[in-house]
């Protein structure tokens, strides 16, 4: 009954809170909730002070009890009637326990979860930290054996929901949203990794749950969606370079002053266009008898300036951009032939060998390519790069590095380039 009481005004009448199954998980957790609202509840002062005395109280593991002489030593800094309510709050609601025998203080169970909870939160508060937390507490529960599915959820929903702002990114064909997005996976890169190995070991796991089983299956769908948008990043950004228009002979570019003019203020950019329109619009359409004027003037007595002819300034720029293009197209046949050989031997070949060049620039184009074998997608282009999606071969990478003896490449990943037909004997 004090639960009905509790919720009276939020539920319609006829529905008791307890048999709801959304409000008796959160009533079977309700000690450790309350722990939180003891912490969170007032001004943003108050909060903070509270989690200071909590977080300290907590970090003393080799002396865990607290007298009160050793809080008012430790907790000099803090205004002593602010410490003795902020204790008397922490104590009232179950997160400290105060003995009174030994006149000591100790943390509670529901205190020392609440203080485990936030310390985890903590080491997320940089970077993507949603994420990151989120595999992590997925990580946590699979090595206790306790997949929590609200967790799995979230995790599933976030994942999707990046993937959408990818695609939505790359619809946009603005090299500025796909150049963010691109950032943006890279920085939650790591953890869509680690995620990946953490659900591989959820769905090899015979003690887990249909439903989680079911929730990890569509996450795995989803990191995989989302690994291979780095090829689709990378080859975007490529079409829109090609397109880019050069300034003259100024070594600048469309993109370097839309760039620039993205970094200005609005101030600066009313500045730049004040003086750009001469003179203010004259609505003659008004008045039906001026209109009749002015266009007479406009058809019979207006004169036209003549037509000067003026020629573009000299497309060095561009003639560089081509020259450029020609060189990869040049290592992208010469990498389709060095490929067709491994195919043709039957045993593939070692990655190291099969990419370093000359250069550095050479070697990370040719790793660059040979990371589209395979895409479906880039090979419906008609190019020397959908040939070499084509060619039927598959990259074995490794975490090894291997050191050549080379001027500009120091190190590079381990690897073989196996054919298919090879691994499908083996299968």
């Amino acid at each position: 009954m004090q639960d009905e009481n509790l919720f009276s005004d939020f539920f319609q009448p006829g529905f008791v809170p307890h048999e709801l199954p959304q409000m008796a998980e959160l009533l079977r957790a309700r000690t450790y909730i309350d722990a939180f609202i003891t912490l969170f509840r007032g001004g943003e002062d108050e909060v903070f002070v509270r989690l200071i005395v909590l977080r300290e109280i907590g970090a003393r593991a080799d002396a865990p009890r607290w007298s009160p002489a050793d809080l008012q030593s430790h907790f000099a800094y803090i205004n002593q009637v602010k410490l003795d309510t902020v204790l008397k709050r922490l104590r009232d609601n179950g997160l400290l326990v105060w003995d009174s025998d030994e006149q000591l203080y100790a943390m509670s169970e529901a205190g020392r979860v609440a203080l485990a909870a936030m310390g985890t939160m903590m080491q997320f508060a940089e970077g993507d930290a949603e994420l990151g937390y989120l595999t992590s507490q997925v990580a946590a529960g699979q090595s206790l054996g306790q997949v929590s599915n609200e967790v799995m959820l979230n995790l599933l929903a976030r994942l999707n929901e990046l993937y959408a702002d990818f695609e939505a990114a790359l619809e946009s064909q603005s090299e500025f949203q796909i150049r963010a997005a691109r950032e943006k996976l890279e920085k939650v890169w790591q953890w869509v990794e680690k995620g990946t190995d953490v659900i591989r070991t959820v769905l090899t796991d015979e003690a887990t749950d249909q439903r989680v089983y079911q929730i990890a299956q569509s996450i795995a769908l989803a990191q995989a969606r989302m690994l291979r948008l780095t090829s689709v990043f990378h080859r975007r950004l490529s079409e829109l370079a090609s397109q880019r228009v050069h300034l003259g002979q100024s070594g600048l570019s469309t993109t370097n002053v839309a760039d620039w003019l993205r970094q200005q203020t609005q101030e600066k950019l009313a500045s730049l266009g004040r003086d750009l329109i001469l003179f203010h619009p004259e609505p003659h359409f008004v008045v039906s008898d001026i209109l009749l004027d002015v266009a007479e003037y406009e058809i019979c007595e207006r004169e036209r300036p003549v037509n000067i002819i003026s020629e573009m300034p000299a497309g060095a720029a561009a003639q560089m951009v081509g020259e450029v293009e020609a060189e990869r197209l040049l290592l992208a046949e010469s990498l389709y032939d060095d490929l067709n050989r491994l195919v043709a031997g039957g045993l593939g070949g070692d990655l190291p060998a099969a990419v370093i060049a000359p250069t550095y620039n050479e070697t990370a184009y040719r790793l660059s390519l040979l990371s589209l074998l395979g895409d479906a997608e880039a090979a419906l282009e008609k190019s020397v790069v959908a040939d070499i999606v084509k060619i039927p071969l598959r990259l074995e990478a490794t975490s090894e590095l291997f050191e050549p003896d080379h001027p500009e490449v120091a190190s590079i990943s381990h690897g073989r380039l196996t054919p298919l037909n090879t691994m499908q004997k083996k299968g």
